[in-house]
């Protein structure tokens, strides 16, 4: 890319603060914004910036890393409105959904605003080690005019389509299978534990066995055994992954039977603990067993 090219950076919260400091450390060092508080979130060398719109003012080339859908139209309205902008590009990394994402490439795309859609996965610690996956869809040759950049953040970089929407389906679907692996396991584990076996035994049994899921690998050994249920990804975020992907499969007229069962564990999770880290899942299966 651009050595002259200006970098924004909109979203400084558990995964955004993280991704635009190793971004800095990379030697990019960003013009950040973040609606919270910019100034005690930013890393040593980025460039506080007051609102959007000095971002979108100041920078040719834009990230967001923000909440949801909700969040990135809000921004994307107030870079439009903004006057003499010398933003050309927006990439979003959050998971907005399908519907969202047709909705801001045809707002950015009436303002001759380029926009990529690459949400990422990995969670607060794999932001923190720069080791997340992006799900690119848009360019091919942004993509790889910014790979370098995008190399300072992750660890695994995807083209999945040149369709914006396309990373956003690749993230459903990948938030939908660890959640099914989440209560799955739970499921199965407090089975084992009914039967008088020890986590760990059934854990390192599956684990070299046909069982095998991110759950049994990493959370329940890491996060659940522990009792430490410290994934850095919090319960509400994995709710609202999965009744959007509930929402795109309905729309699409795919199987979803059992995704809306799984849904409802989601549902009961942040009404438990609304502001849970999502392997509390366990504890929520597990008092529905008592």
């Amino acid at each position: 890319m651009e050595n002259s090219q200006r970098i924004g950076f909109i979203g400084l919260g558990d995964m955004g603060a993280p991704m635009a400091a190793h971004m800095d450390e990379g030697g990019f060092s960003p013009i950040v914004y973040d609606k919270a508080g910019t100034s005690s979130r930013k890393s040593p060398r980025a460039i506080a910036a007051n609102n959007v719109r000095e971002v979108a003012n100041k920078a040719d080339l834009v990230f967001l890393s923000v909440p949801d859908g909700t969040a990135v139209l809000s921004v994307v309205k107030e870079i439009i409105a903004t006057e003499k902008r010398n933003l050309r590009t927006v990439v979003n990394l959050s998971t907005v959904g399908i519907e969202a994402t047709k909705t801001i490439v045809s707002l950015l795309s009436d303002v001759g605003l380029e926009y990529a859609d690459a949400p990422i996965s990995g969670g607060r610690s794999g932001a923190v080690k720069g080791s997340v996956t992006v799900m690119w869809s848009g360019s091919e040759n942004l993509l790889e005019e910014l790979r370098p950049l995008l190399k300072t953040f992750s660890g695994s970089i995807f083209f999945v389509g040149t369709i914006p929407g396309q990373g956003q389906a690749m993230k459903l679907i990948n938030n939908y299978l660890s959640a099914v692996a989440m209560t799955a396991t739970s499921e199965a584990i407090l089975f084992g534990l009914n039967k008088g076996l020890e986590m760990k035994t059934m854990l390192d049994v599956a684990n070299v066995s046909t069982g095998q899921n991110s759950a049994t690998r990493n959370k329940f050994p890491e996060r659940i055994l522990t009792e430490s249920y410290d994934a850095g990804f919090r319960m509400a975020l994995m709710e609202k992954d999965v009744i959007t992907y509930l929402s795109e499969a309905k729309s699409a007229g795919t199987p979803l039977v059992l995704c809306e069962q799984v849904a409802l564990y989601w549902k009961k999770g942040i009404a438990q603990y609304p502001d849970g880290d999502f392997t509390e899942i366990f504890k929520v299966i597990r008092e529905q067993e008592a």
